[in-house]
């Protein structure tokens, strides 16, 4: 869909901004340019729509040369998102929505469908959004609206810069989300720009990473993490994004230091209060020494309280045979996560005592397709179900 060839751009000053830049986009990819300032993403975002001219070399888009093309019919037929939103100040939401097909000669009737299809999409109700102002918006609505006004004209090719880079993170995450959604039913040609590379492996089919006006990576996402090209790629993408050896990682990194936790001598009703007062469904117990005793489900307990006994938890505690220490390794820990018949494992020390709780919550975003590269498990279920509750 979008093809660079040896595409150069050198300043009058000497300064070269891309060099000798070749890539091919795909029909409904999303690619993510991304680099330190200055290395050259923003100009060769620019040069697609003829915002900046090539020196040398040659952009195909839907195969045909764009140095051929009218650059204002070109630029009318590729959708552009910005930073700074760029919605005009005196028109309302839906004169902005609807201006690119209104220049390319469809009808008021078109243009009002259009407008009212596109604000549903993103959950902006017409009749609420249609008739205000871009002030009348939070910056998040204006920056939706800016990325419906880039889909108006239903292009093949949008172009995005920063897009989300002045959003509060809240409201950048919905945006990222949104965007995804919105790719999965579109399937429009996206090349996107960002300085940030969880925004890029997030959105990013393929990740382009950039130096000095230079391609120094294309890849996946998980191809970058797993096989960076050089010790500059690995300082970008950050330590501790990458997929560690579990051989290497002990559980004190990963597990959790504050599980809710019960005494043995507490009473049936103070042990159900604390589990509802957590949302949990099973507290970890401990003597007064902080000793770990073992298990007490909320099954248990209300098995108890039917029977009209008083009890207190130490007598209808369930034994744990699995245990692990906080020095123990993170593939250690996984297999006897895997026969765990609780779905999650306690931390303790050398004199029983209690010091966290491993679950494959802790594991997973690391370390899954090192360690389940099927990931799909009866105990893996069972840990999502039981396993993350006395977190």
């Amino acid at each position: 869909m979008v093809k660079f060839q040896n595409v150069s751009k050198i300043y009058p000053n000497g300064t070269c901004a891309v060099r000798n830049f070749n890539l091919s986009v795909d029909k409904g990819e999303i690619i993510v340019l991304i680099g330190p300032s200055g290395c050259g993403k923003t100009t060769t975002l620019k040069m697609v729509n003829r915002l900046a001219a090539p020196t040398s070399g040659k952009i195909l888009v839907g195969g045909k040369d764009i140095r051929e093309e009218n650059p204002v019919r070109l630029r009318r037929r590729i959708g552009y998102v910005i930073q700074q939103i760029g919605l005009f100040p005196h028109m309302t939401i839906a004169q902005n929505i609807g201006l690119v097909p209104k220049l390319l000669g469809a009808n008021q009737q078109e243009i009002a469908k259009k407008v009212d299809q596109l604000l549903e999409m993103c959950a902006l109700d017409p009749p609420l959004y249609r008739s205000r102002y871009p002030k009348q918006l939070s910056g998040g609505e204006q920056q939706r609206v800016g990325v419906l006004r880039a889909l108006a004209a239903d292009p093949d090719v949008i172009l995005m810069d920063e897009p989300f880079g002045a959003l509060d993170p809240i409201s950048r995450e919905q945006l990222q989300d949104e965007l995804k959604r919105l790719q999965d039913s579109l399937q429009k040609t996206i090349i996107f720009v960002t300085h940030d590379m969880d925004e890029a492996l997030k959105l990013a089919d393929r990740i382009v990473l950039m130096k000095d006006g230079e391609i120094v990576q294309i890849g996946r996402p998980e191809d970058l993490i797993r096989n960076p090209a050089n010790e500059f790629v690995r300082e970008f993408i950050g330590e501790k994004r990458f997929i560690r050896n579990p051989e290497e990682v002990m559980v004190e990194e990963v597990m959790l230091k504050t599980p809710v936790t019960g005494n043995t001598e507490m009473g049936l009703a103070e042990a159900l209060r604390q589990m509802q007062h957590h949302r949990v469904n099973t507290l970890l117990i401990v003597d007064k020494k902080d000793k770990f005793s073992g298990i007490l489900t909320m099954r248990a307990v209300q098995q108890a309280i039917r029977s009209g006994n008083r009890i207190i938890a130490k007598e209808i505690l369930e034994p744990v045979n699995e245990t692990v220490t906080s020095q123990s390794t993170v593939l250690e820990a996984a297999r006897k996560l895997d026969v765990s018949s609780f779905g999650f494992l306690p931390v303790i020390d050398e004199n029983q005592r209690l010091q966290g709780l491993l679950n494959y919550a802790c594991l997973v975003n690391t370390f899954v397709d090192v360690i389940w590269p099927n990931g799909n498990s009866e105990n893996e279920q069972e840990g999502r179900e039981n396993g993350c509750n006395p977190s």
